[in-house]
């Protein structure tokens, strides 16, 4: 890896501010997937503020088609919501909407509100025992991830929710997770 000069100390402040926010938005503009915290941290300076760095950064591109949207302890680049349509026109891209089936979308849901959660644990939830296949399927979309293993006998993989997830669902972190009460006031769950 090459080595870069992180303190950029012959610069003025503002400039090395500058500087520090270019490189976050280049990171982020060419990975497909959230950067971690950890590995933002290791392209600005030793004592850079990072979150403010990302605010201003965010603040900056408030008038431009994409945002910076924060997955987890990671952040990404994203097109605004608004131009979707535009990109999938203008270049012929299908819609990266996540295509799930109403079962899919109910482990996930169990998957996000309960995690760690292991598949003993979702069969008493569902009734059934939820296939090897379709969390596969979950896991090859970068929506579940094996969490830790269950404290008990055996001590069987339990499954947990990933900055994928949170980037596919617009969250910034599960407590923007809708309310499960709501939902049930909503009708939207089966309880």
């Amino acid at each position: 890896m090459a080595a870069i000069d992180r303190e950029l100390a012959e610069l003025p402040r503002e400039l090395r501010w500058r500087e520090w926010m270019r490189r976050i938005e280049a990171v982020l503009f060419a990975s497909a997937t959230p950067v971690p915290r950890a590995d933002l941290a290791r392209i600005v300076g030793q004592g850079a503020a990072l979150e403010l760095l990302l605010e201003d950064l965010a603040a900056e591109l408030a008038d431009r088609p994409y945002e910076i949207l924060r997955a987890g302890d990671a952040w990404m680049l994203r097109t605004r919501p608004a131009y979707g349509a535009v990109i999938r026109a203008a270049a012929e891209v299908e819609d990266r909407e996540i295509d799930l089936s109403e079962r899919d979308l109910a482990v996930l849901a169990a998957i996000a509100y309960h995690q760690p959660i292991t598949r003993d644990a979702l069969r008493k939830i569902f009734g059934h025992d939820i296939s090897r296949e379709l969390i596969g399927r979950l896991a090859a979309r970068d929506l579940i991830a094996p969490g830790p293993r269950a404290p008990r006998r055996g001590a069987p993989y339990t499954y947990v929710t990933t900055p994928g997830f949170l980037a596919a669902f617009g969250l910034a972190d599960l407590r923007d997770l809708p309310d499960a009460e709501q939902l049930r006031d909503a009708g939207l769950t089966g309880e």
